[in-house]
């Protein structure tokens, strides 16, 4: 598998940083105002606008990512990208199809030597286009190592088999098999046994070709 960065749009600004801004000393009369020390860990070392990034793997697409702006840091522990005005991570399956995406208001990343971890806030949704599936809450997780999400928070989960509730939530990273683990006041939908159809993807769904003769053709004839 190869994660492709691409399309990175507009403009990327380093931060450039050097030890000259660490203190400034000001004079007036005989008075001496020394500066507070410049915390440079928490100056974004990189601000990229318009972030687009895919990855590939076997020649299909399996994710990409969109975010209006990443902020990234760095100190002795730990590396990490912050994503202040919006998150969202879009998920396709093995026939091409896009099944999952999520965003959220926020979001971070970190890296560590052994572990890299991802999180978003605020009005996270989770949509499943396969399943009809839609999920709301506060805080998500996602584990890449293992493939999964999950949440502590408080969860609504609104599908074509009814409507569940609940505090804490656990899934597979696609959202195929989310499990609310302590649910409540919830309820399911009972459909006739004539009912053949309960749900359409419509976002993949892309319809039958046109026939030959149902094509109107674009020339100008007299009346």
């Amino acid at each position: 598998m190869d994660c492709v960065l691409s399309r990175i749009k507009k403009n990327i600004y380093p931060v450039a940083v050097t030890f000259v801004i660490a203190t400034f000393v000001v004079s007036c009369g005989d008075k001496i105002v020394k500066g507070d020390l410049l915390d440079l860990t928490k100056v974004p070392l990189q601000t990229v606008d318009s972030m687009y990034a895919v990855q590939t793997g076997n020649g299909m697409l399996q994710m990409r990512m969109e975010a209006s702006v990443m902020e990234r840091y760095s100190n002795d522990k730990e590396s990490y990208e912050l994503f202040p005005r919006g998150f969202s991570v879009y998920a396709y399956n093995n026939e091409g199809l896009l099944e999952t995406h999520i965003y959220s208001r926020k979001a971070k990343h970190t890296t560590t030597e052994n572990d890299e971890k991802w999180a978003a806030y605020g009005d996270v949704v989770i949509l499943n286009y396969l399943k009809g599936e839609r999920m709301e809450t506060d805080t998500l997780y996602w584990d890449r190592q293992n493939k999964k999400i999950f949440t502590d928070c408080f969860v609504k989960l609104h599908s074509p088999d009814g409507f569940m509730q609940g505090y804490g939530m656990e899934s597979d990273e696609m959202a195929r098999n989310a499990e609310i683990m302590r649910p409540f006041d919830s309820f399911g939908i009972i459909r006739d046994s004539t009912q053949t159809e309960v749900y359409r993807d419509t976002v993949n769904f892309i319809g039958p070709l046109p026939r030959a003769d149902e094509r109107k053709s674009l020339r100008l004839t007299n009346p």
